[in-house]
């Protein structure tokens, strides 16, 4: 049997969205407030929504506190309180969108879980606003 099983989570994290090889005037444009050079934060709402197949000696797809706890160890605690351009290694060299960080997310928890399942990560920068990938 072939099901989906979701798990949320939530962190706050600050980031600025600036290309360097933009001009100051281009950024400001581009990003208007999100460019403030100070930085500016979110409460991000993340759901991990896994697939696969049901194991047959458990019924389960996943212990869901397993998934729980990869999730707190992999992300919350990587990504919770921080400033992603300065805190993140993998922000270094890529913009901070909240497009990138959902894909960021989606490499982070596919490596950990592995092949056997699929994952889709949905990412809120607002209660308004979220990213999913993949699409």
């Amino acid at each position: 049997m072939r099901i989906a099983i979701f798990r949320k989570a939530h962190f706050n994290a600050a980031h600025r969205l600036h290309n360097p090889k933009w001009s100051d005037e281009k950024n400001a444009e581009v990003y208007g407030v999100c460019n403030n050079a100070n930085y500016h934060g979110h409460n991000y709402d993340l759901e991990v929504k896994v697939v696969g197949e049901v194991d047959p000696e458990t019924g389960y797809l996943m212990d869901l506190k397993i998934l729980s706890d990869i999730i707190k160890k992999e992300v919350e605690n990587k990504f919770d309180h921080k400033n992603l351009n300065l805190d993140v290694p993998e922000f270094k060299t890529m913009l901070t969108s909240t497009e990138n960080f959902c894909h960021l997310i989606w490499q982070i928890m596919q490596e950990k879980l592995g092949d056997k399942y699929e994952v889709t990560i949905k990412l809120w920068e607002t209660p308004r606003n979220y990213v999913q990938y993949p699409a």
